[in-house]
């Protein structure tokens, strides 16, 4: 078998680079879950900290009496709060005021003691991406007093230039971090996933080219997880296939050899036939005790010649569907069977069909499926053999039950495997094989339904309908 052809996998589309690409966005993605509230927390501390120091500017000039300022003290105060002006507030009146004579229009007021979690994340992104500079009257309490409410009017661009450095601070340790985080994991996963799934889909594409070398087995391993149950299954799967690719492969030269012998063989039957039946003339008891034997040697031979042929043909059975009543099927069937050299007054053969059932199927292959199960049944021992059918769920369910001592242990075992499932000395094992691969080629199954020392049941599933992909057309 020629191996295919499979060109290499380009490395950003290799499993190893889409894994480290998600982990890359993974990580950057829990850095901006961590920037909203950190930079929200920055602006907070940023505001918080013009609140003390306008206060704090402030506590001297209380205790003079007469709290007159220089305008030159006055700007020096200013200028290091980078405010333009200052109040403090007491019980809803002003108690000291500290600012320029004329102050710039306020575009926000922002009350720190009002503000919320998401609020303070809203407009802390508000002012990174504000463009412009705006002017802020900042209401908030004094961390020196409680009962001192300070009011502040600030220029929001200094804290919007502080808050995109630490933005940029921030960036830059997520990349380090989501660098080193995806390295780390990439490395993890390429250990534990990456190269066990490549060793076993090389070992998978190296198989299929070809079956029967043993040296692109995956092998076992130790591994107790997902992986290392998908190497160890894929081991054994490949074992078992290559163990019924052997067996094939001895089935495909027996049928080739049988099919190279059985013009011959079926000539030298049709001579073998023509000789006995001029036998039957002859009034030699001898020969009379011995033509029985005769006849049914030479019937086993064509049956077993038959059987063979029937089940080393390649491809499933074409099939040709008509509707026919199931319950005149089962009584021809029954009929050829009580009519054969059995003997009609040693079996008993029991239609529990309803006279009306139809069934959509191939009659000649559904003759062939319950006359190979009732000839089984009487030949293993059963003197009495039971046809029922039914109907659940757009499906016909025929049981074949009989009163035989049930199938051997070995004959359980290996019951759809060809030439072993049989236990008769002059069997095939072919039997069941073909009418499961009878019943399948309509969409149903054969199955063991029961087997005891009360008898063995068997169940033929299949559709009432068959499908159209399954039609003979002519």
């Amino acid at each position: 078998m020629a191996a295919p052809d499979h060109p290499k996998q380009p490395i950003l589309r290799s499993l190893s680079a889409k894994l480290l690409v998600l982990t890359l966005v993974f990580v950057m993605l829990g850095e901006v879950f961590i920037y909203a509230p950190s930079v929200s927390r920055f602006r907070k501390v940023y505001l918080e900290g013009q609140i003390a120091a306008a206060h704090l500017a402030t506590l001297a000039l209380e205790q003079s009496l007469s709290r007159n300022v220089s305008d030159n003290l006055r700007q020096r105060l200013l200028s290091h709060t980078n405010t333009y002006n200052i109040v403090l507030r007491q019980s809803d009146r002003s108690i000291f005021v500290l600012g320029a004579g004329d102050l710039p229009p306020v575009d926000l007021t922002i009350d720190m003691r009002k503000q919320m979690f998401f609020g303070w994340i809203g407009a802390a992104f508000s002012t990174v991406f504000q463009t412009k500079n705006r002017i802020l009257r900042v209401i908030g309490q004094s961390p020196k007093n409680a009962n001192v409410v300070v009011e502040v009017t600030i220029d929001e661009s200094p804290m919007r230039i502080s808050m995109l450095d630490f933005s940029w601070r921030i960036l830059g340790l997520s990349i380090v971090i989501s660098f080193i985080a995806g390295g780390l994991v990439f490395l993890s996963l390429q250990w534990l996933m990456v190269r066990p799934m490549g060793r076993i889909t090389a070992s998978m594409i190296k198989f299929r080219a070809n079956p029967e070398d043993m040296g692109v087995d995956i092998g076992a391993t130790g591994r107790g997880d997902e992986i290392g149950v998908a190497q160890r299954e894929l081991s054994t799967m490949q074992r078992d296939l290559r163990l019924a690719l052997r067996q094939k492969e001895r089935l495909a030269a027996l049928g080739a050899a049988v099919a190279k012998v059985n013009h011959d063989l079926r000539n030298s039957l049709a001579t073998a036939m023509l000789v006995s039946d001029r036998l039957t003339g002859s009034e030699d008891p001898e020969v009379k005790r011995l033509l029985p034997k005769l006849f049914n040697a030479i019937d086993k031979a064509v049956d077993l010649c038959s059987q063979t042929l029937n089940f080393v043909r390649e491809g499933s059975p074409l099939l040709s569907p008509s509707c026919f009543t199931l319950y005149d099927l089962v009584n021809e069937v029954g009929q050829g069977i009580t009519s054969s050299e059995i003997g009609p007054n040693s079996i008993n053969w029991v239609n529990g069909i309803h006279p009306e059932m139809l069934l959509e199927a191939d009659r000649e292959l559904m003759y062939r499926a319950v006359n190979n199960l009732g000839r089984n049944a009487f030949q293993a021992g059963a003197r009495t053999v039971t046809v029922k059918a039914s109907e659940r769920h757009s499906r016909i369910c025929i049981e074949v039950s009989d009163d035989g001592p049930g199938l051997a242990d070995k004959a359980r075992q290996n019951l759809f495997t060809p030439f072993a499932s049989t236990t008769k000395k002059d069997g095939t094992g072919l039997g069941l094989v073909i009418v499961r691969d009878l019943m399948r080629a309509h969409g149903g199954d054969l199955t063991l339904l029961k087997s005891d020392g009360d008898g063995t049941t068997f169940g033929l599933d299949l559709p009432e309908k068959i499908r159209d992909d399954a039609r003979l057309w002519y």
